[in-house]
Formats: C-alpha cells, structure tokens, sequence
C-alpha cells in the first residue's frame, strides 16, 4: 500500500447538496426554502425558544429551587458511625479514610443519631448541641 493509492471507504464521503443551482438540480428557484415567510429571507430567523409572540414554555414555567454549590465540601457524621469507628481520636483525615465522608468535604458535623458509649476526642469536626452533650456525657471532648 502506498500514501498514493489510499482513499476513504465506499459510501464515506459524498458530495454537498447545492442547492440554487437551476431546475436540473431539484432544488433551484427557492433552493428548498418553500414560498416567502420569514424562514425563507436572508437573515430572517427567530431566537431559540420564540413561540410566535406566545409566552414561550421556559416562561410559563414557574421558577423552582436551588441547589447550593458549597453543599458538596459540607458532611455529617452520626454518633452511630464514630461508635462503629472505634477511634480515640478522630479528625478530618480519619474519617476520609474510613469513608464516612467524602473526599470533598472541608466542614464535617457531628450530629445527634444514635448512642455514644466509647470516648471520643473530636479535633476539627464541629458537633451540634446534642450530640456535644452526648460525646462528653461519654467522657469524650471537643476541640
């Protein structure tokens, strides 16, 4: 085989449509465009969406919710969970590599699901009222 003698397979390439080129072509005179309108002009179009005047579907819809992009680096954590964890010590790091939380999350929370009966001593992990009642009930700390 030799770069001369290469070409494309049968039926890969095929000529353009081209179109205003005279009756003998089937597609002279309005060249596929139909009989005047606003689809048949130069540069005569609408924007997407346009409805003829008609209040378009994107606005007739009510607008709905909201999803907050700083959710993703947030997590929380039961109580249930850091008893299964079974570490004295916990911190962010521990908890990525037990997968409790996502490999995104920045801001961890303790919060108040079940029952704590080990000592834990949380450092950089926040914990809601409840459950910060419950880890020094246990004899654990906060810091």
């Amino acid at each position: 085989m030799e770069l001369n003698g290469i070409k494309p397979a049968d039926g890969a390439k095929h000529a353009k449509r081209r179109v205003g080129r005279g009756i003998g072509s089937g597609l002279g005179k309005t060249a596929g465009r139909g009989h005047k309108g606003q689809k048949s002009r130069a540069g005569g179009f609408h924007k997407v969406g346009f409805e003829g005047g008609q209040m378009p579907l994107q606005r007739r819809l009510p607008k709905r919710g909201f999803k907050s992009q700083t959710l993703k680096y947030n997590a929380e954590v039961t109580l249930t969970a850091l008893e299964k964890l079974g570490l004295a010590e916990v911190d962010l790091l521990a908890l990525k590599q037990a997968r409790l939380v996502g490999q995104l999350a920045k801001v961890v929370k303790v919060v108040k699901t079940g029952e704590l009966t080990k000592a834990v001593k949380l450092t950089g992990i926040g914990a809601t009222a409840g459950a910060k009642a419950a880890i020094e009930a246990a004899g654990g700390s906060i810091s």
